[in-house]
């Protein structure tokens, strides 16, 4: 099957080729963070939608170049850090270690480079970008001394978010970095400085003043990727403004083609509802942590429903994935248990159920999960074909039908998969003398049929960072992820 992806320019699904010439090298951009406060979960929705992205075509032996810019100075960071009275570099820093804290724990693969809008190498190329807009008549400078963009000077201006702009004015030139549809208006590049935003400035031949949002990301991607991109994402509400004035900036500057396939995930729901503070249901990843969640649960939650479609976040929803890592864990072991076996070969029946005559052949059942991500990234077929797997696994392990060497050839299958999902569990670690000592109590009070000192003991465990799981081989007793 051809890799394809649904491409928001387009409204269509499309084959993928990428610009290099040799048809291997991906350029990506990803918006980043606004570091005002901790990313909540839907934030990281769409960076793991990208990071299933990237991961996926690295399987598919792409070499993904990707740059992820981080907001340092916009309307939100400087009145947060007027707020909090606190220079603004000192406001953002403990945002930036958190939100590269929280990537590592949701096994987020790093982007090449993360440009921070504040650098002075940044300023610098949307100053000249701005300039080269300006001798192109495309901007002007306001008798408030900000700098504009014209937008009836860009005829594809509305063309990503499909707004019939034919019958639109301008309504008035717009300073914040964002605003809606019923407001078109020329938008801000520049901002000249006021009292509001103390003493961020920087200069320029405009004046003091600082960037816009829209034009850091345009000149943070093509000074680090060049003028052209494969693909750009962000979540929907990334389309208008932010995309569209991107495309107007850089296309305005280059005169080609900025990005290739645009992609964007849908919004994220909690409990069928708009995420929002004021409802009481507004949560960073470190909240989700705080309830017993791992960072890998949390993965698997996020991204088990296409990134196309809306997902509703439940704490019910959060069981049925710890509830589905920890059948993807047992039946790893499973196979770790069956592939440590002597490797002596035992005869295997001719005949078995229904589909289960691939079961010695992981490549070829396995090539499902690789096609699902393909068409535009079906996670949920991949994942489908996951559990398939397992199932038909696990009735051959019950009848002693598969064999040491075929339970190797899943492993590996798994290995391969893996490389995308990044859920594997941790390794049973060796156990200290005073947890084999609650373990093994554990065990004898199951014996006894003791259970409310099971309960106890296994809370013992918890408590102290390790889980015990009891299978039809015994208890399982794993350290806990993240601890």
């Amino acid at each position: 099957m051809p890799l394809r992806f649904f491409n928001t320019y387009s409204r269509a699904l499309e084959e993928f080729h990428p610009l290099d010439p040799t048809g291997r090298e991906v350029k990506m951009y990803t918006c980043g963070p606004t570091v005002y406060s901790h990313a909540h979960i839907g934030n990281f929705r769409a960076y793991l939608f990208e990071d299933l992205l990237q991961r996926h075509l690295e399987l598919r032996e792409f070499k993904v170049h990707r740059v992820m810019n981080i907001t340092d100075v916009d309307d939100k960071t400087i009145l947060g850090s007027r707020s909090a009275g606190v220079p603004l570099a000192e406001f953002t820093a403990p945002f930036k270690q958190a939100f590269f804290e929280d990537l590592d724990t949701l096994r987020i693969e790093r982007a090449d480079s993360f440009p921070e809008a504040t650098d002075p190498r940044q300023i610098a190329a949307m100053i000249e970008m701005i300039k080269t807009l300006m001798a192109r008549d495309l901007v002007y400078q306001a008798d408030d001394k900000s700098v504009y963009y014209r937008i009836n000077k860009f005829p594809e201006y509305g063309h990503l978010a499909h707004f019939d702009l034919s019958e639109l004015r301008s309504t008035g030139r717009v300073k914040s970095d964002e605003y809606d549809k019923e407001h078109v208006g020329d938008f801000a590049l520049w901002k000249a400085w006021d009292e509001a935003d103390g003493p961020v400035k920087w200069e320029s031949p405009w004046g003091p003043g600082r960037p816009g949002w829209h034009i850091e990301c345009s000149a943070m991607a093509t000074q680090l990727l060049g003028e052209q991109l494969d693909i750009h994402c962000g979540g929907v509400d990334n389309i208008f403004p932010h995309h569209e004035a991107e495309i107007a900036q850089t296309e305005g500057c280059t005169g080609k083609k900025f990005v290739r396939y645009w992609m964007h995930c849908a919004h994220l729901m909690v409990d069928g509802q708009k995420m929002s503070k004021s409802l009481g249901n507004f949560y960073t990843l470190r909240d989700v942590l705080a309830k017993g969640y791992s960072g890998r649960e949390v993965r698997y939650a996020l991204m088990r429903v296409h990134y196309r479609a809306p997902l509703n976040f439940t704490w019910e929803g959060m069981e049925e994935s710890r509830e589905a890592l920890r059948r993807i864990d047992d039946w790893l072991a499973r196979l770790r248990a069956k592939a440590e076996e002597d490797n002596v070969q035992r005869p295997t029946p001719k005949a078995f159920a229904s589909g289960a005559s691939n079961i010695q052949r992981p490549t070829e059942e396995g090539s499902g999960f690789e096609d699902a991500l393909d068409d535009d990234l079906n996670i949920s077929g991949a994942l489908g074909v996951l559990f398939e797997t397992i199932r038909e696994t696990n009735r051959a392990l019950d009848l002693g039908m598969l064999d040491p060497n075929a339970a190797s050839s899943w492993l590996q299958w798994w290995q391969r998969i893996d490389r995308v999902l990044a859920i594997s569990g941790e390794e049973t670690a060796a156990l200290s003398a005073e947890i084999s000592a609650i373990a093994e109590a554990r065990v004898q009070a199951r014996l006894a049929k003791d259970w409310r000192k099971s309960d106890e003991l296994r809370d013992e465990l918890a408590a102290k960072g390790w889980e015990a799981r009891d299978t039809k081989d015994g208890q399982k007793i794993t350290r806990r992820d993240g601890v």
